[in-house]
């Protein structure tokens, strides 16, 4: 009987992190941020019938780059979980902070576990009545969670974006200043992002209950100018 090959945790994590990251650079960026009006994302993504940026509760939103089919599953995961325990107990007992820590388990189960570790970053946002209780959780392929302070860049060239953005973008700015600061910080130097090119929603502060809202080109043309 033939001995098995030794390989050390350290690489084999070492491995599983590397493939990862690879898988996700090769994705576009997003960016989602606090403005006046509430918690704006925007994800560079030409495809019409795929969403990056999905609602999961009343004042929730859900946005991931990689995979498509595998941050997708982790999507349809939170909208379940969400409901039931909205169901159960109340709606005001559906946070952000307790969906971020079941994602946290998933993917550091599979990252621990599994042969090949989820390609995905995502992000759970929840607006408050005040933008200083804002919530953005930027969660890893690992499971690493990140409490993110006013905005937060996933994806692709991520840190490139995130430079180009922070320089540009002021908390207290209204929903079209900083739109237009995501897309200048997502095309960069050398492109020009239209309308048909992005994904945009709002989780509107104003909002009575559900405060999700997609927008459509012609209200992203008009907001970017």
């Amino acid at each position: 009987m033939s001995m098995p090959f030794y390989v050390a945790p350290e690489q084999v994590m070492k491995d599983r992190a590397d493939y990862a990251r690879k898988g996700i650079a090769r994705g576009r960026s997003l960016v989602g941020a606090v403005c006046a009006e509430g918690i704006v994302i925007c994800a560079e993504n030409p495809s019409s019938t795929l969403r990056k940026v999905s609602e999961i509760y009343d004042r929730i939103a859900f946005a991931g780059v990689g995979k498509y089919n595998e941050f997708d599953q982790l999507r349809i995961a939170g909208v379940r979980a969400a409901d039931l325990k909205g169901y159960s107990f109340s709606r005001e007992d559906v946070d952000a902070r307790s969906l971020a820590n079941q994602y946290a388990q998933i993917l550091g189960q599979v990252f621990t576990h599994e042969m090949k570790p989820l390609e995905v970053e995502i992000l759970v946002a929840e607006v408050a009545h005040e933008a200083a209780d804002d919530q953005l959780f930027h969660l890893l392929y690992d499971g690493t969670v990140i409490d993110e302070d006013r905005f937060a860049v996933l994806g692709g060239d991520a840190e490139a974006v995130s430079e180009r953005f922070g320089a540009a973008y002021e908390a207290d700015a209204d929903l079209a200043g900083v739109l237009r600061a995501a897309v200048d910080a997502l095309a960069g130097a050398e492109r020009q992002l239209v309308a048909a090119e992005l994904e945009v929603a709002l989780l509107d502060r104003a909002g009575s209950r559900r405060c999700f809202r997609r927008l459509a080109d012609d209200e992203v043309s008009r907001l970017i100018g």
